[in-house]
């Protein structure tokens, strides 16, 4: 019998407030180069884009001349260059937050989503919470959806509260009839610099799970590997930041790997959206 996800599915990940460490959007770019996938249309960045809050950047070609890099979201389509199999059902939408007229914005991404035949979305997002950077990535997965519910053995999320433009899109998306499901990633909040590769790896290799796909990491997990040997670098010497790992660490191997997946991660993302909230008042 086919599954939800044995369809033509759309991978989606925004930077900033639901993509800490850059872990989401590295993933989905990870992914769609992985498949040779090929930009096909860029969503105007002028109609949903504070550019006082997401700002261009300026840089320097080869020959000196300096250019601007506005901030966008991205459609990936299927290129029919990769020897993989799979790559022609995998769609990738990716970019900044948009910072306004979010209804515009979700009413024009699912027109794509209708036009390009997607059978199902898969939203992948990153939050800092406290967890140990020696121990595997947390991960959590759910859907509002009976279907993937029961056949992937998932749950629905509890939370109530302020939410990210994923979270709107899910439910526009579930109302046109469109499955959807969402993965977040745990990364360390004591680590406050850089990318985090091991958060990436983590949520490439759950899409790889549900999706029955399965890709080259090529060097990735070098880069997960390299990443954690830097934290340890980076802790050693500091008695009280050397603690309080071990304090994670034990919290963490006490409540097994099965429970920080599912009830206790999910309690730890919430804890975090309201954080965001009062921040952001």
């Amino acid at each position: 019998m086919t599954k939800p996800l044995d369809g033509r599915t759309l991978i989606v990940a925004f930077e900033g407030w639901s993509d800490a460490r850059d872990a989401a959007t590295l993933a989905v770019r990870f992914v769609a180069e992985s498949f040779d996938a090929e930009q096909v249309l860029t969503i105007e960045s002028e109609d949903y884009f504070d550019f006082q809050f997401n700002r261009p950047i300026v840089m320097l070609d080869e020959d000196g001349d300096r250019n601007l890099s506005w901030p966008t979201v991205e459609l990936w389509a299927p290129s029919g260059d990769s020897d993989l199999e799979s790559a022609d059902r995998f769609y990738f939408l990716v970019g900044a937050e948009p910072s306004r007229r979010w209804k515009s914005f979700v009413a024009e991404v699912a027109d794509l989503v209708v036009d390009y035949e997607i059978d199902a979305v898969v939203f992948l997002g990153a939050f800092v919470a406290d967890a140990p950077h020696t121990r595997p990535i947390q991960v959590n997965a759910t859907s509002p959806n009976d279907l993937i519910q029961q056949e992937y053995t998932i749950e629905a999320s509890t939370y109530q509260g302020p939410v990210g433009i994923i979270s709107v899109l899910g439910i526009e998306f579930e109302r046109i009839g469109i499955p959807t499901m969402a993965i977040w990633a745990a990364v360390p909040a004591y680590v406050h610099v850089g990318p985090s590769p091991k958060a990436t790896l983590a949520l490439v290799a759950e899409v790889e799970r549900f999706t029955g796909i399965a890709l080259d990491h090529g060097e990735l997990t070098d880069e997960a590997f390299k990443w954690e040997r830097s934290i340890d670098e980076m802790v050693e010497g500091d008695e009280d930041l050397v603690g309080y790992i071990e304090q994670l660490e034990e919290a963490r191997d006490s409540e097994g790997l099965e429970n920080t997946s599912g009830d206790a991660l999910a309690l730890e993302f919430e804890r975090y959206l309201r954080q965001k909230d009062g921040d952001a008042k």
